[in-house]
């Protein structure tokens, strides 16, 4: 099976800065894209961010020119970089991958536990 563990999390102030991890572990035999998502109380789990093993991104508007995604493939690990936070980023940050377990296997997407992030005005 496949592990995706998340770091980083906490509470910040407004116009702080966080910086998330989410290392992939286990029976991988390549990644594709890897993201992460948020969710807030009450409302649905949404795309903050992805990026492919070649390196192409992809940002929710309401992040862009804030957050930077990136990865680093030989480490299996993803990251995100969240800078000039609002109290509207408070949401449980959740990281996601595209795993192959094996050559001859299909891809299957993974989810981590999810970190808490909390932006206080």
């Amino acid at each position: 099976q496949v592990q995706l563990v998340e770091s980083g999390g906490g509470l910040v102030q407004a116009g702080g800065s966080l910086r998330l991890s989410c290392a992939a572990s286990g029976r991988i035999f390549s990644i594709n894209a890897m993201g992460w998502y948020r969710q807030a109380p009450g409302k649905q789990r949404e795309l903050v961010a992805s990026i492919t093993s070649f390196g192409m991104v992809n940002y929710a508007d309401s992040v862009k020119g804030r957050f930077t995604i990136s990865r680093d493939n030989a480490k299996n690990t993803v990251y995100l970089q969240m800078n000039s936070l609002k109290p509207e980023d408070t949401a449980v940050y959740y990281c996601n991958a595209g795993v192959r377990s094996s050559p001859w296997r299909d891809e299957h997407d993974y989810w981590g536990q999810g970190t808490q992030v909390t932006v206080s005005s």
